[in-house]
């Protein structure tokens, strides 16, 4: 579950350069992360910077997850201030409201077939929200200002509905999933390491696998359905390295607008995601050596929590924590990314 990186607007075009060629050859996987944003009324305005995190020991990145390639591909700075500097970000209420649904979802599944209803469901609302709190105390700030209590009701109310809204999507009932929350990892041959959560994996009584991925959000528009099946693609290649069979069906369930997309990829697909990730992390090394990370502007600017240490915003990045190569040592800039 990658609830964080889940569903953005619209991206301008970026500057040219370098540090642009890798999102710009990544336009479509961009517009995948932001269905949830477009529930938003406007671009808030920047915000202070805010107060570091204890510092720790930086380390170069070790692996890639689809949330992470695509804060790469949507803007290289804003990849090393989540990776490599690991600023803090302000908790939001569609990304908070997007786990509490998805734990919802999960937990329900503990239940037998029979008692997989709807107000079972919804009734497991408050619970998780109670949960939630107590795992990431941070959370609470999201209603520190609603003493009443009535943005939260409301806020809680939306996540009902949503949970409600699977049920004309898929009968619970009907389905025993083979893994839940699944972690995976793999090592490809080139040294890359993959991993991620993925939401649902079901097993068909003949072997064949199909991938779930909830979204919160609202279904993309057509032109960018290919960009929405990245995360779910990267999947599909994790699950085809580690147990030697491509998924029969990737599935995007968005309860924001009562949608289903899928997909039946086939080998030559997730070939292509592969090498579109190793291009991709050939890109990150090579900034990750240069300390060369340069900031992609794009309408989902406006909902950045680092603007104060952007210099698009007029702000300072902090000083890089890792060792840097020389110039003139050798390389090319970020990179680019190859052909799919």
């Amino acid at each position: 579950m990658e609830t964080s990186t889940e569903d953005v607007a619209e991206g301008a075009d970026g500057p040219a350069g370098p540090a642009a060629t890798v999102a710009d050859r990544a336009d479509a996987a961009v517009e995948a992360t932001a269905t949830a944003l477009d529930t938003a009324a406007a671009v808030p305005a920047p915000t202070p910077a805010p107060t570091p995190a204890p510092a720790s020991v930086a380390t170069a990145p070790a692996s890639l997850s689809p949330s992470r390639a695509g804060d790469f591909m949507q803007c290289p700075l804003l990849y090393r201030f989540r990776v490599i500097d690991r600023l803090p970000e302000k908790p939001s209420e569609a990304a908070t409201r997007g786990t509490l649904v998805h734990a919802v979802l999960e937990r329900l599944f503990d239940a037998p077939a029979a008692e997989r209803t709807a107000p079972r469901a919804k009734a497991l609302v408050p619970g998780q929200w109670d949960r939630l709190r107590e795992s990431r105390p941070e959370v609470g700030e999201l209603f520190a200002d609603d003493p009443e209590g009535e943005r939260l009701a409301r806020w809680l109310t939306e996540a009902e509905r949503l949970v409600e809204r699977w049920f004309t999507l898929e009968d619970p009932s009907r389905l025993e999933p083979a893994e839940r929350e699944m972690f995976v990892e793999t090592e490809l041959d080139s040294g890359l390491r993959l991993r991620g959560i993925i939401d649902r994996v079901d097993v068909a009584p003949t072997g064949e696998v199909r991938i779930v991925d909830y979204k919160t959000g609202k279904a993309p528009r057509p032109q960018y359905a290919e960009g929405a099946l990245f995360q779910m693609k990267f999947y599909a290649l994790v699950v085809w390295r580690l147990r030697k069979v491509v998924p029969r069906r990737l599935q995007l369930v968005y309860l924001g607008s009562g949608d289903v997309l899928t997909y039946d990829p086939v080998p030559a697909d997730l070939e292509r995601v592969e090498r579109k990730l190793l291009a991709l992390w050939e890109a990150i090394r090579l900034a990750t050596e240069t300390g060369d990370w340069r900031p992609r502007p794009t309408k989902l600017c406006g909902w950045c929590d680092h603007q104060a240490h952007c210099p698009e915003f007029g702000g300072t990045p902090p000083p890089y924590p890792l060792p840097v190569r020389a110039a003139g040592s050798g390389g090319t800039g970020q990179g680019r990314m190859g052909p799919d």
